[in-house]
């Protein structure tokens, strides 16, 4: 076992987290769906949501079982939503393939969607009781810092070093506590942005602290400039909380989500109207929203909302699949866009009703 290995299991067991709602009740479905919902998202967020989640799909026999409607409702506010498809797809796969077992092991773990090396790497070592390192953001920090590693981790050559010190670190016993000792030592003391070296068990042998340079590790992401797009989002509603809504594609931006028609800026009231099966003597009252920004991961989007409403429902509802009708206080279990959720709050405004 490295000197690494040794100072960060002693530091795990006198200060590592050991009551996070994943590490009680251990099994491999529970590990697997921690390790999805925490991929670019904070503990304290997904707390809450895991715990909703699990309690209403408490196994892979019950997710795959579900609606991805629900499955996507359970998700909605906590983004990146292709990860909830690829859950409920997945725990379809280990339902048809693998008896309702996740498989053994990384390569195994693998073939499923949406796992990959690091996620299969905590599942099998956590869970199954297999040697195997992992590499999410936390270790990624941490063992750049340590061995003073260059560059960003999204390249591949900084990766495959990274990845060579995670599997050289990681020892063969008490390896699921080293596992949770490196992703907490990254979420509690080695920050991205105000790391307490005093209180880290590595900082003894740390490079980047030895050359005085922990903010230059890791290498940050080269910066773009994100693009603008704009478009309209159209609220046909009865004025009562009645709104429709359209399914997204299931790629793509919110996809599999349900959210108002989301056309380009020059399409006209008149034209959604239309698109859905309205007569102009339906059409009750036009109002335009002020203009609000949803950002992305690689863009922004300038969203105008067009509030339309109507007498009854469009009768193209009672024919299209990708179209329904919505009511919010119903709540019904549904997979929202967050620009979705934010607009449908609106319609309790009495100006637009």
């Amino acid at each position: 076992m490295t000197w690494f290995a040794k100072q960060l299991l002693h530091w795990f067991g006198q200060h590592g987290r050991k009551d996070l709602p994943w590490q009680l009740n251990i099994n491999a479905y529970r590990v697997w769906v921690s390790e999805v919902m925490l991929q670019q998202t904070q503990v304290t967020t997904v707390v809450p949501y895991f715990n909703v989640f699990v309690d209403h799909f408490p196994n892979v026999a019950a997710l795959a079982a579900a609606d991805l409607d629900a499955v996507l409702h359970h998700w909605t506010g906590l983004g990146y939503y292709a990860r909830a498809r690829n859950l409920h797809k997945a725990a379809g796969q280990v339902m048809s393939e693998h008896n309702g077992e996740l498989p053994l092991g990384v390569a195994a773990l693998s073939q499923l969607p949406g796992i990959g090396r690091s996620t299969a790497g905590a599942i099998a070592s956590i869970a199954q009781g297999q040697h195997a390192p992992i590499l999410d953001g936390n270790a990624k920090r941490v063992l750049a810092r340590f061995h003073a590693v260059a560059g960003f981790p999204g390249k591949a050559r900084v990766a495959s070093e990274l990845w060579s010190h995670a599997q050289a670190h990681t020892p063969r016993e008490r390896g699921a506590d080293y596992t949770q000792a490196i992703m907490d030592l990254g979420a509690t003391i080695c920050l991205r942005k105000t790391p307490i070296c005093a209180e880290c068990p590595l900082h003894a042998r740390c490079a980047a602290s030895n050359l005085d340079a922990i903010a230059q590790f890791p290498g940050k992401k080269p910066k773009k400039a994100k693009p603008v797009r704009s478009a309209r989002l159209f609220l046909i509603h009865d004025g009562a909380g009645g709104c429709l809504l359209e399914r997204r594609p299931p790629n793509g931006i919110w996809g599999g989500l349900w959210t108002p028609p989301e056309r380009p800026v020059d399409v006209s009231a008149e034209s959604i109207g239309e698109h859905v099966g309205l007569q102009p003597e339906q059409i009750m009252r036009t109002h335009i929203g002020a203009v609000f920004r949803h950002t992305f991961t690689h863009f922004h989007l300038d969203i105008e909302p067009v509030y339309i409403k109507v007498q009854a429902q469009p009768p193209l509802v009672q024919i299209r699949e990708d179209v329904r009708w919505y009511v919010a206080d119903a709540k019904e279990p549904l997979g929202l866009s967050a620009p979705a959720v934010k607009l449908l709050r609106t319609l309790k405004n009495s100006e637009l009703t």
